[in-house]
């Protein structure tokens, strides 16, 4: 087997958790395993390579700043292909340049556009481990590019599909995917295998296991991912084509996403061209919008809610007041999205009515409902919010679930 293994900042968080890390690897080569490993940078190496540009510039040149970053990948490829070598293993490093990585050119915030593999093709038919530079690849120009946000994942998932490997395995500081935050509820169990889309609403819906772009790029790709702790041996979550999963329940799990907030604009014009007028001036200020709601208008007049990430209502906020389109505004932080997510809800009925009969049973309010599909998403009261999650986990038996 092929078998792409990503490690991130946690799981090489120092020298020791390196060491760590070359064991696993060796263990999985040991077993007759073509091995690629992708690294990120050692935990808070990133920040510290951010901060130090700080000190000269308040806006350093993103070109600078992929030089810069790209770094941290680099330091880490390098010291874990050192400590296979030093185990009697033939590994070697690859920046993303030598791994074949190719990008456009938006600096800081680039896009794969494909991956020329030969060169890693070369070296694994030489039986080398392979360890590259997560986050990084290079532009037409020649000029080093990193992916952003989660871009070790990304480069993990795009070298697994362009290789063809049989598995690609995301190792983080979790063990896998539960049916909702352990945290929140204690009797949450973990998830044998999700579907490519569940796990791209859990993803989007408040779970930090994975991000959104490696999930869409495995889907795109046909890639089968596993994430699992790089701490333990317990098996971890395949998130896999639907039809690869035998037997869907109903729901799959319960999200819980606190950063909420929500903007509320009474007696607005109820005439064409507000609405377009309101939501673009939102998307030129890059403000996400998520669930929005408008009343049917009287008097000339309708009432129009919608919400966004709780670190961009300032923004909101200040954009609404210049535009003036209602007659009054009001702010509310204090709301959290919680909500139920699952495959199978597209061929069965009753789930919905569940859940609100469930958060009304806990006297609970919903002030805000979005639907898909596959999803139910409601909008409530921050303080109430880990109690809908735990009721609604034990109203779809999910503390049962094998």
């Amino acid at each position: 087997m092929l078998i792409v293994q990503k490690f991130g900042g946690t799981s090489v968080g120092d020298l020791e958790r390196i060491q760590n890390v070359a064991n696993r690897v060796a263990k999985s080569k040991d077993a007759g395993n073509d091995i690629i490993v992708v690294v990120s940078a050692m935990s808070g190496e990133t920040n510290k390579l951010i901060g130090y540009a700080a000190n000269f510039s308040k806006n350093p040149a993103a070109k600078e700043m992929d030089m810069l970053l790209s770094s941290g990948e680099r330091v880490t490829s390098a010291l874990l292909s050192i400590a296979l070598q030093e185990m009697g293993y033939d590994a070697i490093s690859l920046s993303g340049r030598k791994a074949g990585i190719h990008t456009d050119d938006i600096h800081t915030s680039a896009r794969i556009s494909h991956i020329n593999t030969d060169n890693m093709r070369e070296k694994i038919s030489e039986g080398k481990i392979i360890v590259v530079a997560g986050f990084q690849g290079i532009t037409a120009d020649g000029d080093v590019s990193t992916l952003g946000r989660g871009g070790s994942d990304l480069s993990a998932v795009a070298i697994a599909g362009a290789m063809e490997a049989d598995l690609c395995e995301i190792y983080t500081d979790v063990d896998g995917v539960y049916t909702t935050d352990p945290r929140i509820e204690r009797r949450a169990k973990k998830i044998e295998k999700i579907s490519y889309d569940e796990m791209l609403e859990f993803a989007s819906l408040g779970a930090k296991v994975l991000q959104n772009r490696s999930v869409e790029m495995a889907k795109k790709l046909n890639v089968n991912l596993v994430t699992r702790s790089s701490f333990t041996e317990n098996e971890g979550t395949l998130i896999t084509k639907e039809e690869n999963i035998m037997e869907q329940p109903i729901v799959s799990g319960i999200a819980l996403d606190k950063n909420q907030a929500r903007v509320s604009l009474r007696n607005v014009k109820d005439e064409p061209g507000i609405a377009a007028n309101i939501f673009s001036t939102l998307a030129e200020n890059n403000i996400n919008v998520d669930m929005i709601i408008q009343n049917v208008g009287h008097d000339g007049n309708a009432n129009l809610g919608f919400t966004v990430p709780e670190n961009e209502l300032e923004n909101a906020k200040e954009i609404m007041e210049k535009l003036n389109a209602a007659e009054d505004l009001e702010f509310d932080s204090n709301i959290a999205k919680v909500s139920i997510v699952g495959v199978g809800m597209k061929n069965h009925s009753g789930v919905a009515s569940t859940a609100f009969t469930t958060l009304a049973d806990n006297g609970i309010n919903i002030e805000m409902i979005s639907t898909s599909e596959i999803k139910i998403s409601m909008i409530v009261d921050e303080k109430y919010s880990e109690l809908a999650v735990r009721s609604l986990h034990e109203a779809y038996n999910l503390g049962q679930r094998e």
